[in-house]
């Protein structure tokens, strides 16, 4: 049986707190950098107190920082865990067995998260580039960013193992930066501390006119917030919660420092100044900014990785198409997409052009990460409802529902200056996420499964008949059937009709994505010894999917158990205990034009189609050998091809059988249309 490791890094310890603040906190820890400007631009001197509204922005950040962070994601949301890991997906998998349509929310989550993806690299490298500016005023900030963030995507096809050692000793820097300039900004009002009472945040949010704005740029505090739930198996959770006591300590000793300070210079104060590096002594705003831009590097970093993490997933759970799936590295979980990391870098660079600055910036981000918020909220009221009851799940699910939803308003009040930008790129990740889940399900509709127990001994007389060229010793179908008894009608198709392949050995392997993230178990069924054998690998969407690896190493295990021989069957070669052959064929399964869609279904079939023939390569993305590997195309009706030839049905009984379990004339006889239009 192969196992899996368990990753190190997991278990409470001061390295496992290290490790953590580098992987989970990236994206939360770099918010002091905008989010106190964001909500200062907002202020309207005429209409609300100086002093009153800076209180009152700091009360409103700490008890969202509470709320959010504290109290949804460290104390609840990290309980809904399978087996140590988290994330939306994980979330989906606890709960859709209960829930046919549960999977709308958290396709809508996940497309959020990679389009926070997009946002957050381009706002927190711009945010931290910045702060040259006071060095430098005639600098090219957008010239800097566009080639930080290139280099950063560059580096990822090269794995990121070397670099991520020190990702949590420098994140420990920056947080005991943010800490130390909190405290000595602090001592200059101290009275500052006051804003603790939620009190005046209900006051500012009541009597300000501007609220829904306000609350807008308030959000940006808890941006990062998901990845405590989402890196959960990479950490661990009581790494994950003790290190947050020292986050948000320094998180909020840092506002608090920039709020004294903004009081304290309230005469000399402008919109175009950023409180986080006001606060920094002169000879200390060098070392600042370099750390500053380290640590937004190490967020945007943590963000890409999320992505592929998700995608990788989602392909998984067959919301999207199979990619391919690079190793760069032989550290478990670290993974790198070439389709994912090109697609972002454009999209980064194409929003550092759009926007130039991070204030112009501030109006895309946090749209898309409400969202997501919103959706693992919905997703965990309905896991609590088994766990907890419905009274405690419907009381949490309004309360974290409620305040998301207000904070999606606010953040709507920034579509038409960018927030737009955001929703664009989500809609278009789950545009291609749900058309596949969708065109995949209708797609399986066509697939006959038929008793292999029919066919057995035709394959054993196949083996057999020296008239038949050979077309390999060993030969591997891919089949999608969960029966070890039954196979897809494709399948019988491609051996004996599509050409007729004779081969020593036949055998069948079907990968089972489970909703167990770390399983990586196999079943082997010798249907006929030698000759007909079926192997069942169980991958959990965590798990790589090194096809021909891990076939390669349960065929050597059933040769040292002498329950097969793979020696090749040519006497020349056997005499030399020299291994067979081995070829590998997956069936593309293509359109059929002869199927009347209803309009909706032809778009959205075109549309599926379409992402297969542009995205899909399933030699690389099963990590299969290419050299020893076919893709053989099929479509979706064939019988009625296959059986026209009514004197061959006369003279092989056999066939006639195979006929009648196929279908009667034509596989969409057998299909109503009420059914597939339902999917």
């Amino acid at each position: 049986m192969i196992k899996w490791k368990s990753e190190k890094g997991t278990d409470l310890s001061a390295l496992g707190l290290i490790v953590t603040l580098g992987i989970v906190y990236g994206d939360l820890g770099t918010s002091p950098l905008y989010t106190m400007q964001a909500i200062m631009r907002t202020l309207d001197f005429t209409s609300y107190n100086f002093q009153s509204f800076v209180i009152g922005g700091l009360s409103a950040l700490f008890w969202t920082l509470t709320l959010q962070t504290t109290i949804k994601y460290v104390f609840i949301t990290l309980k809904a865990n399978n087996k140590g890991e988290g994330g939306i997906f994980l979330l989906f998998t606890l709960i859709k067995n209960k829930h046919k349509w549960i999977y709308f929310p958290a396709i809508i989550g996940a497309c959020a998260l990679l389009g926070d993806g997009v946002i957050t690299p381009a706002m927190t490298v711009t945010s931290a580039v910045e702060g040259v500016v006071k060095f430098f005023p005639d600098l090219n900030v957008v010239l800097i960013v566009v080639t930080i963030i290139s280099i950063l995507f560059f580096a990822q096809q090269f794995g990121t193992y070397k670099l991520g050692k020190y990702f949590g000793p420098i994140m420990f820097i920056w947080f005991s930066l943010l800490l130390i300039l909190g405290i000595f900004s602090l001592s200059s009002y101290p009275t500052i501390l006051k804003a603790l009472n939620p009190i005046y945040a209900i006051q500012l949010i009541i009597h300000y006119p501007s609220s829904l704005a306000f609350l807008g740029a308030v959000f940006l505090v808890t941006t990062g917030a998901e990845a405590l739930y989402s890196d959960l198996g990479h950490c661990g959770i009581k790494n994950i919660r003790i290190s947050w006591i020292f986050v948000k300590l320094s998180l909020i000793l840092n506002y608090f420092g920039q709020g004294a300070w903004l009081i304290s210079h309230e005469s000399t104060w402008n919109s175009s100044i950023n409180p986080f590096f006001a606060i920094m002594p002169n000879w200390l705003l060098p070392y600042g900014v370099i750390i500053a831009t380290l640590a937004a590097i190490i967020a945007s970093q943590a963000l890409i990785s999320g992505s592929y993490t998700i995608v990788s997933e989602a392909i998984s759970l067959n919301f999207f198409p199979k990619i391919k799936i690079k190793y760069p590295t032989n550290v478990k979980g670290q993974m790198y997409i070439p389709f994912v990391n090109k697609t972002l870098w454009i999209l980064c660079i194409l929003v550092v052009l759009f926007f130039q600055s991070s204030a112009k910036m501030e109006a895309a981000y946090g749209l898309s990460i409400t969202i997501a918020m919103l959706m693992t909220s919905f997703l965990l009221m309905y896991y609590l409802k088994s766990k907890r009851g419905k009274v405690f799940a419907s009381i949490t699910g309004f309360i974290f529902i409620t305040i998301e939803i207000t904070f999606l308003l606010a953040n709507l009040t920034k579509f038409a200056d960018g927030g737009w930008v955001s929703l664009v790129i989500m809609l278009v990740f789950i545009s291609i996420m749900y058309t596949w889940h969708r065109g995949s399900n209708i797609e399986s509709l066509f697939v006959k499964y038929l008793s292999i127990d029919r066919f057995k001994d035709l394959f054993v007389a196949i083996s057999k008949d020296e008239t038949i060229p050979k077309y390999s010793t060993n030969l591997v179908y891919l089949t999608k059937s969960n029966s070890p008894q039954r196979l897809e009608h494709l399948i019988f198709y491609s051996i004996l009709i599509n050409r007729v392949k004779r081969a020593d050995t036949y055998w069948f392997l079907h990968v089972n994505n489970t909703d167990d993230p770390k399983q990586l178990t196999y079943e082997v069924y010798e249907i006929v010894p030698n000759k007909v054998i079926r192997i069942d690998l169980n991958i959990g969407f965590k798990v790589e999917p090194k096809i021909n690896m891990y076939f390669r190493e349960i065929t050597s295990k059933l040769i040292k158990e002498n329950r097969i021989d793979m020696r090749s069957h040519y006497q020349s070669l056997k005499d030399f205990n020299v291994l067979s052959d081995i070829r590998f064929i997956v069936i593309n399964q293509i359109k059929n034009n002869d199927y009347d869609f209803n309009l909706s279904r032809q778009i959205l079939m075109n549309y599926f189609y379409l992402i297969k023939q542009l995205l899909v390569n399933k030699i690389k993305s099963l990590q299969l050998d290419q050299t020893r590997t076919k893709v053989e195309s099929i479509p979706f009706e064939t019988s009625k091809r296959i059986f026209q030839d009514e004197e061959n049905i006369k003279i092989n009984p056999l066939f006639k059988t195979f006929e009648d379990f196929l279908v009667e004339d034509n596989i969409h006889t057998s299909i109503p249309k009420k059914a597939i239009n339902k999917i």
